[in-house]
């Protein structure tokens, strides 16, 4: 792989001063994916022409090439790279002749890559020659070029393009070793099921990038059982990814128009298709703006994708996770067997984002209810090519075994990689076979370790109660509190004589304190009455809420039923865990240090979060302060020997 990469490479680097070194993917891989075409059809091209020839209906000779070839697409020409180098003068309008006669289920392949133009531009800089002759000399025939070599040549490549002038790279795939994890995990509970001849097996990714996830998961399925069928599908938003995957599509035999273009949060392309396993790795913490009003409305109708909850505007992985959910084959009760399982890549932001009652804890909340959380894994930081971060894979399983109902595990593999002899833009680490291995072992296992934790949903879920003080005031005017309470809007939008009123009245009650609430605004409406006028009760409440001061030992405040009004400024929250009770919680925690505190029942949520580095914290105790000390000592000792070296 290694080689046919730096191959590529290398013809790609003739093209310096015609592409910037950016643009180099665009220019080449349309040729890498022509030619893979072209060795795929090869050994039975003689008959694969003669029956395009006399099969003038394309759905009838698709028909008869999946029949007798397993072959998804054809070309109505005789051309070839080597065949069109016979003819120098009229290399670029036969190229994009032969091209063209591609059955029109890939021939959108090139154009998404716009290969017309990089034809004629190349053409025009006298390079075409060299790049036609160069290709038709590499030996992609699927026997000698795997479909998963030929996957990690074209990912391969595009991380070299995009790095070559710093762009993200990781935004178009995802690591092979990553990858293999996931896949192994979301495959893991049906390793008797695959090993069952005939067994049909259907395989989604919606943010397939270049299809390494479907590749590998397909790869994975055949190695266990040969005879198996697999079908793949995809939909891909990045118009060079998507061409790139469908390519892929056409070494490996699978219908090429189950790779769909498109956001697949705005228009779901496979909408009435559940598949057995789903996989995905979607951006990060990246906004979904441009799908806001369709997603929206797909919520608010319901018997949607996105029931459980939207989140924040600008991050959309939860959306994929949900998206993910709906996709899953429908399990059917007492079948054996039956139902989806999914695995997806995310950053840490959908185990704890968004507090009780927001969007992201209540599809947090809905995944957990419903028992589709199977199993959460914590990723060696470092995995990824665009980002250091920590990520998480999550299984999924919409018909979990009998042990693992009403159950979630939790697997700590930060620690299992392997260092990378060279760095690949962020990614440093890998996750080797070992490692690889031994979470799964640790997954299959179903047990509590060091590593590995069983919990029940009930671990996640919480109350957020709200806990209310009475309002106690204490209420004396000053020059200072006069000044303020009579620059209140209310007091400003009396008349003149009445503002007057108000000034006389504070200025008679200067010199006394209050520490009841009742008492003092009679006081108050007794004393703008003497000054010759009275004022409605929202100038009386805008001033005594001026004038009151918070004071503990003043005066419980009462509305007109005798019910305590709360004092909003004291009001706070408190997470009750579900393991807990509200009111023994209350009692233990909150009373002992505010006597007179209750709860606003009527404000209490549910909310739910995974505290995954909580959970696996493990206690370091701090060094002795004597051997602190002993190394200070020493330091100090060893900079005053180098100063005096120096003086000397």
């Amino acid at each position: 792989m290694s080689a046919l990469g730096g191959l590529i490479w290398n013809i790609a680097d003739q093209l310096r001063g015609v592409y910037k070194p950016a643009q180099y993917g665009t220019a080449t891989l349309p040729f890498l994916i022509l030619r893979r075409m072209e060795c795929v059809l090869a050994d039975e091209r003689e008959a694969i022409n003669e029956l395009v020839a006399k099969t003038p209906n394309d759905d009838v000779l698709a028909a008869m090439l999946r029949k007798k070839y397993g072959l998804h697409f054809w070309n109505r020409t005789d051309y070839t790279l080597q065949s069109l180098l016979g003819d120098p003068e009229n290399l670029a309008d036969n190229l994009i002749d032969y091209v063209t006669g591609f059955s029109s289920n890939v021939a959108d392949i090139f154009d998404k890559f716009e290969f017309s133009k990089t034809v004629n531009k190349l053409d025009d800089n006298e390079r075409l020659y060299l790049i036609v002759d160069q290709f038709s000399d590499i030996d992609l025939r699927p026997e000698t070029v795997s479909n998963a070599d030929m996957g990690e040549v074209f990912e391969h490549l595009i991380f070299k393009f995009s790095t070559a002038s710093n762009e993200t790279a990781g935004e178009h795939f995802t690591p092979r070793d990553a990858i293999r994890l996931i896949v192994d995990l979301v495959l893991a509970a049906d390793d008797e099921l695959l090993a069952t001849p005939g067994v049909v097996r259907s395989i989604y990714d919606p943010t397939a990038g270049t299809g390494g996830m479907l590749s590998v998961a397909e790869e994975a399925i055949l190695t266990m059982n040969p005879k198996a069928k697999v079908t793949l599908a995809g939909q891909e938003l990045n118009a060079e990814s998507y061409a790139v995957c469908k390519s892929d599509m056409i070494g490996k035999g699978q219908a090429v128009d189950s790779i769909r273009l498109g956001d697949t949060l705005r228009n779901d392309r496979h909408d009435e298709t559940r598949f057995d396993y789903c996989l995905s790795n979607p951006p990060y913490g990246g906004d979904w703006k441009a799908a806001e009003a369709v997603v929206r409305k797909e919520h608010e109708l319901g018997q949607g994708r996105f029931d459980a909850g939207l989140p924040r505007i600008s991050d959309g992985q939860m959306l994929f996770l949900q998206h993910l959910a709906s996709k899953m084959r429908p399990a059917t009760s007492g079948v054996e067997n039956s139902g989806g399982r999914a695995g997806i890549v995310l950053n840490g932001s959908p185990l704890f984002t968004g507090g009780a009652g927001s969007g992201e804890s209540e599809i947090r909340r809905w995944m957990i209810e419903s028992d589709l959380v199977d199993c959460i894994v914590a990723l060696p930081t470092n995995m990824f090519y665009n980002t250091g971060i920590a990520t998480y894979v999550w299984i999924l399983d919409n018909h979990k075994p009998k042990e693992r109902r009403g159950k979630i595990q939790l697997i700590d593999g930060t620690a299992r990689w392997q260092k990378l002899r060279k760095n690949l833009g962020s990614k440093n680490r890998e996750i080797g076979e070992a490692d690889r291995a031994a979470i799964v072992k640790l997954y299959d296992d179903f047990a509590e370790t060091d590593e590995s934790k069983i919990l029940r949903p009930a671990d996640f879920g919480y109350w957020e109660i709200t806990v209310e003080q009475p309002l106690r005031l204490r209420f004396e005017v000053t020059t200072e509190s006069m000044d303020a309470a009579l620059a209140l809007k209310p007091v400003l939008k009396l008349d003149e004589s009445d503002q007057h009123a108000v000034r006389t009245a504070l200025l008679s009650l200067t010199g006394k304190v209050w520490t009841n609430r009742d008492e003092f605004t009679k006081a108050l409406r007794l004393a703008i009455k003497a000054a010759g006028t009275t004022v409605g009760t929202p100038v009386i409440k805008a001033l005594w809420q001026s004038i009151g001061e918070r004071d503990e030992a003043a005066d419980i405040c009462t509305d007109a039923k005798g019910v305590i009004e709360p004092d909003t400024d004291l009001r706070d929250t408190e997470l009750v865990p579900f393991r807990d009770d509200i009111q023994t919680y209350f009692e233990r925690e909150v009373k002992p240090h505010v006597p007179d505190a209750w709860i606003d029942e009527s404000k209490t949520k549910i909310g739910y979060e995974i505290p995954f580095t909580r959970l696996f914290y493990k206690y370091v105790p701090p060094r002795p302060l004597e051997e602190i000390d002993a190394e200070l000592n020493q330091l100090t000792a060893e900079i005053i020997e180098l100063l005096q070296a120096v003086e000397s």
